[in-house]
C-alpha cells in the first residue's frame, strides 16, 4: 500500500488549484486534469486533497460529555421557511453560553458536526445549521453540496443563518450570550452576523472568511478573533481595509496568521490540515469564547 501524500509533498500550485475548485471555479474533473498537467505527480497530489471525513472525528457521537441531536425549526424569510441543524449540549443542567458553528460552502459535513461537538465538550451550547436543508440537506459528498450551495438564494441563505443564531440565543438552554465561529464562507457569515446582530452577538471567530463590507463595520459590537492562513492571498488581501474599519469603529479585534498554513488549515479531513496551527487556533477560540461569553 502506498503511503498517503502529506501536505509537505503537495506543490503550492496544486493547493491554489484546489482553492479555486473549492470555491466553485471549476469542477472535479477539470481540477484533476489541470493538476495532472501542472506537475509530475499532480494527479496524486490533487486526489490526496479531497476530503476523507472518517479522519475528522475527534469527539465520538456517544461521548458522555455532551448530547447531540438534529432539530428542525422555523426560518421565516429563508430559502424554504424551515431549517435543520445539529444541536449539541454539554452534560449538565445548563444554561450554557451559546456558539453557532457555520459550515463552508458545501453544507453540514461530518467535520463541521465534529467541531460542534468539540465546542460542546468545552462547555458551549452549539448549533451547526445545514444551509442545504431547504434543498434536501448535505448530500453526502462535497461536489454535489457545493453545487447545491451555489444555487441557493444567497440573500435568503443569510436569513437562514440569522434565524439560526436568534433561535440559539433565545433557547432555554442558552444564557443569552452568543458567539459564532465559521470556516471559509462560514467565516464570512460570522462577519455578516456580527453586523446584523449588533449588540445581540458577543463574540465572533471567523476562520479564513471574507471580510465584512467596510461601510457596515460600525454596526459590529461583538469582539472578533480573526484566524487566517499565511498562504491565502484572496482572504488576506481583504484584511488592511477590514482592519482600518474595525479600528475606526472601535471594534475589539485580534488577528492571527498561522505560518506555513493553507486556507482550510483547521479542517482535519484533508492534507491542508496543519495540526499545530489547528490546535493552537482552537485553543485560542475556546479561550476567546470563555472570556467574552462569560
Amino acid at each position: 500500500m502506498n503511503a498517503p501524500v502529506t501536505q509537505l509533498q503537495i506543490d503550492q500550485r496544486v493547493f491554489e488549484l484546489y482553492d479555486e475548485y473549492c470555491h466553485g471555479r471549476m469542477d472535479r474533473r477539470e481540477f484533476l486534469m489541470r493538476a495532472s498537467a501542472l506537475v509530475v505527480g499532480g494527479l496524486a497530489m490533487a486526489q490526496a486533497l479531497l476530503p476523507r471525513y472518517a479522519q475528522a472525528q475527534t469527539i465520538s457521537f456517544t461521548d458522555p460529555r455532551m448530547k447531540a441531536q438534529y432539530v428542525n425549526y422555523p426560518s421565516p424569510g429563508g430559502n424554504s421557511g424551515q431549517m435543520r441543524g445539529y444541536l449539541v449540549q454539554p452534560a449538565g443542567a445548563g444554561p450554557f453560553p451559546a456558539v453557532l458553528v457555520i459550515h463552508e460552502n458545501r453544507g453540514l459535513n461530518p467535520y463541521i458536526e465534529d467541531v460542534a461537538r468539540r465546542a460542546a465538550v468545552e462547555g458551549f451550547f452549539a448549533l451547526a445549521p445545514d444551509a442545504l436543508f431547504p434543498v434536501g440537506g448535505y448530500p453526502g459528498n462535497d461536489d454535489d453540496g457545493r453545487t447545491l450551495f451555489g444555487n441557493l438564494d444567497q440573500g435568503k441563505l443569510r436569513i437562514d443563518f440569522l434565524n439560526s443564531a436568534r433561535l440559539l440565543k433565545s433557547h432555554k438552554l442558552s444564557t443569552g450570550k452568543l458567539g459564532a465561529t465559521g470556516f471559509c464562507s462560514g467565516g464570512g457569515t460570522v462577519n455578516y452576523l456580527a453586523v446584523e446582530l449588533g449588540a445581540d452577538m458577543h463574540a465572533g471567530v471567523p476562520y479564513y472568511g471574507p471580510a465584512a463590507e467596510t461601510a457596515s463595520v460600525p454596526r459590529i459590537k461583538a469582539a472578533l478573533l480573526i484566524q487566517n492562513a499565511e498562504n491565502d492571498p484572496r482572504i488576506n488581501d481583504m484584511w488592511p481595509a477590514f482592519e482600518a474599519a474595525l479600528k475606526a469603529a472601535g471594534v475589539p479585534h485580534q488577528l492571527h496568521i498561522y505560518p506555513g498554513t493553507q486556507h482550510g488549515f483547521h479542517n482535519n479531513s484533508t492534507p491542508r490540515y496543519h495540526e499545530a496551527a489547528a490546535k493552537l487556533s482552537w485553543e485560542r477560540t475556546v479561550a476567546f469564547f470563555k472570556k467574552n461569553l462569560a
